[in-house]
């Protein structure tokens, strides 16, 4: 076991004389992909990091396709569903979703990460697959439904956070983004009326601090609901 010999700080992840784990280096890993792109997410890079040589991270990972699988099973080790608690499944499904909700929003760089490995082989992936499949078998699907549903679950997670109102060029400064939110309203409500009068009508609120929170409560229910009524209908 190796032993960091300086202070990582690497955006906010802190490892002072501690051992050097599979998860503090996860742990540094995925905070790189957050803040510079999973490009920038190398085996020499985290070993300067974290004042340790390359083969103290090759202890952990053989190659940086092994790092990237490490990421992923980390980042998702939140998500979690007990099969055998005692909520009905439409409670437990929507834990999983929010969960998942949660982490994608913490993480900027996992969807990126998601396509980029076989996230079955990750043991956190396919413990929250195994789970959320029970719940739905629960609920009248399938087990190849379920997979469906499942599947439509995680890139809806994805696309809530990619879609999140108020989004701003990357690279965008805060103090900046006000304008930018004025300048797509003033663009979008010179339209023509005559052609475009409800985008003229949204364009009202578009300059406006976004309530995320609501947002991301109503899609919640939005996807929840379709499980739901899919279910009922059987």
């Amino acid at each position: 076991m190796y032993v960091v010999h300086e202070t990582c700080t690497l955006y906010g992840c802190q490892v002072t004389g501690d051992r050097l784990t599979k998860a503090t280096v996860a742990e540094c890993a995925l905070r790189l992909a957050d803040a510079e792109g999973v490009e920038a997410v190398t085996i020499r890079r985290l070993a300067k990091e974290q004042g340790v040589t390359p083969m103290a991270l090759y202890w952990h990972f053989k190659n940086k396709d092994e790092l990237l699988l490490g990421i992923v099973d980390h980042a998702l080790a939140t998500v979690r569903a007990d099969p055998a608690a005692g909520d009905p499944w439409q409670k437990r499904l929507r834990t999983v979703f929010e969960a998942v909700v949660a982490v994608m929003r913490e993480h900027p760089s996992l969807p990126t990460l998601l396509h980029a490995v076989d996230k079955t082989q990750t043991e956190s992936f396919s413990r929250a697959t195994n789970d959320t499949l029970a719940l739905l078998s629960d609920a009248g699907f399938t087990v190849e439904e379920g997979y469906w549903i499942a599947t439509h679950l995680l890139n809806a997670a994805m696309g809530l956070v990619a879609g999140e109102p108020g989004w701003c060029p990357p690279g965008m400064a805060s103090e900046d983004a006000a304008e930018w939110r004025r300048q797509k309203r003033l663009r979008m409500s010179l339209l023509p009326a005559d052609r475009f009068p409800m985008m003229i009508e949204y364009a009202a609120s578009v300059g406006d601090v976004p309530d995320v929170d609501r947002y991301y409560a109503f899609c919640v229910d939005l996807i929840i609901a379709g499980v739901e009524a899919m279910a009922a209908s059987r």
